[in-house]
């Protein structure tokens, strides 16, 4: 089983090229605080790396994971195929427990900020972007 990598947008919407917008969107990444967990493959580590200056991500563990989909996550209810029975729209939806979810969480700012520099630097220099690693999971559970 491969990783998995959750990824929280943390910056809004002003001021940003259209390339990143469409890669943000395709993340499913369309507001502030929205988190979204991916499998770690080379094309999504792309994306990522593309809106790098605009999200943070790290591996995510399994446990939370899964409190994470029953805490936040909201039920998909849209339709699974189309009228005529051709177009299929699981990709849409992500099943647990056998319930449907959307791909996307919306969580609340973190308890306690970001970070000690806040959301224009880079987590190693003490900010709120980019790879975390492990502790990615400290920040989701903070959002919760």
């Amino acid at each position: 089983m491969t990783k998995k990598i959750a990824i929280i947008r943390v910056r809004g919407r002003i001021n940003i090229r259209k390339e990143i917008r469409d890669t943000l969107s395709m993340l499913k990444l369309y507001n502030k605080n929205h988190c979204v967990v991916i499998e770690n493959t080379p094309q999504n580590m792309g994306m990522i790396k593309k809106v790098k200056d605009f999200v943070t991500y790290g591996e995510i563990e399994e446990e939370l994971y899964k409190e994470l989909v029953t805490k936040k996550g909201e039920e998909y209810t849209g339709r699974e195929k189309d009228s005529k029975e051709k177009i299929d729209y699981s990709r849409r939806y992500l099943v647990l427990d056998n319930k449907k979810y959307k791909k996307y969480f919306r969580l609340g700012p973190p308890r306690k900020g970001y970070g000690k520099e806040g959301i224009k630097k880079v987590f190693s220099k003490n900010g709120a972007l980019g790879n975390r690693g492990e502790k990615i999971n400290d920040i989701i559970r903070r959002m919760i």
